[in-house]
């Protein structure tokens, strides 16, 4: 992802102060845990003490000195996890903590950019920095069937609405479950209110935690940075333009809601067909029903999300009303 220096330079020193926080964190967890247990640091001096000598008996030829170490250290850890445990503390209480245990908080692997930069500079270049306290709220762990009726049903499908929500969950699992090998799309969409972008979340957070990509907006933000990189030649933008088409998964948020016209029509044909040619996954809520999306926009966007889309219909009384009479 195409980045200033001055934002490379701010992904970076924010990797720095992640470090020295784990850093600072395991000395303090450390020095709680010498005077919990006091002979936990008899073990760490012990294990010095052994490595010193042992090294100097390879040094002096002694080729079971590598060996005999080994068995010592394998000893002492052993001992350590048990006196944790006995504690109430983790096996791994004294270690180093990451974020992001791929890359251990530094931002590479094997001098590559790590998934989690790769996100760091999507927030950074899209302001998405709000995206993942959003995920935090809205997630499966506090996604609720309470606010669907099992009493409501849509003749068209013969499904009550608590039953379309658990088939909709479903499926959002499926498309997670199988993220990584089946390409796929979801197409969420149905009345206000009934928790179409909440779904996009819980899948986006999801993805997120496994180390995929993910940029999300509203269409008026969408078609507002197509139209910078087209008509203003804004660098940025275009550069951005490019992220829009390659990130693992992009999610469209309230389609349907920008100022539609020859522009937004095109360019959004652009992007589902650029994204679709390769294979990376997007996810489209919206009010628009199939006909609705023909007329406002074009049978051939229609076409491309009949044949690449799975097609999430939800239905029901408004969660948002339903939260503010309880």
């Amino acid at each position: 992802m195409p980045l200033t220096n001055s934002q490379y330079d701010e992904i970076i020193r924010a990797y720095d102060a992640r470090q020295l926080k784990n850093e600072h964190d395991r000395e303090e967890r450390t020095r709680y845990a010498y005077i919990k247990i006091p002979r936990l640091r008899e073990i760490d001096d012990a294990i010095a003490t052994c490595s010193v000598a042992q090294a100097k008996k390879l040094l002096d030829g002694d080729t079971m000195a590598l060996n005999t170490l080994k068995e010592q250290i394998a000893s002492y850890r052993s001992e350590k996890k048990d006196l944790l445990k006995k504690a109430g503390l983790s096996a791994d209480y004294l270690e180093t903590s990451y974020e992001c245990p791929d890359c251990k908080d530094t931002g590479f692997i094997d001098g590559k950019r790590c998934h989690c930069f790769t996100q760091a500079a999507i927030d950074l270049v899209y302001t998405q920095s709000n995206l993942k306290s959003i995920l935090l709220r809205e997630n499966f762990s506090t996604f609720s069937f309470d606010y669907y009726s099992d009493k409501d049903i849509n003749p068209a499908t013969g499904l009550s609405s608590l039953a379309t929500a658990k088939d909709a969950v479903a499926k959002c699992h499926d498309f997670i479950d199988h993220f990584d090998d089946t390409f796929s799309n979801l197409y969420f969409y149905g009345d206000t209110g009934i928790g179409k972008t909440f779904l996009s979340n819980c899948v986006a957070k999801e993805l997120m935690d496994h180390g995929h990509s993910v940029i999300y907006f509203t269409a008026f933000q969408l078609f507002d940075i197509l139209s910078k990189g087209v008509f203003a030649k804004d660098e940025e933008a275009i550069a951005a333009n490019e992220n829009i088409f390659t990130c693992d998964l992009l999610i469209i948020d309230d389609l349907g809601t920008e100022l539609t016209n020859s522009f937004t029509t095109s360019q959004l044909f652009l992007c589902l067909n650029e994204r679709i040619l390769h294979r990376k996954s997007t996810i489209i809520s919206t009010n628009l029903g199939l006909s609705q999306l023909t007329d406002l926009y074009s049978e051939r966007i229609l076409s491309r999300i009949m044949d690449n889309y799975v097609l999430i219909k939800l239905f029901g009384e408004d969660i948002r009303m339903q939260k503010r009479r309880r």
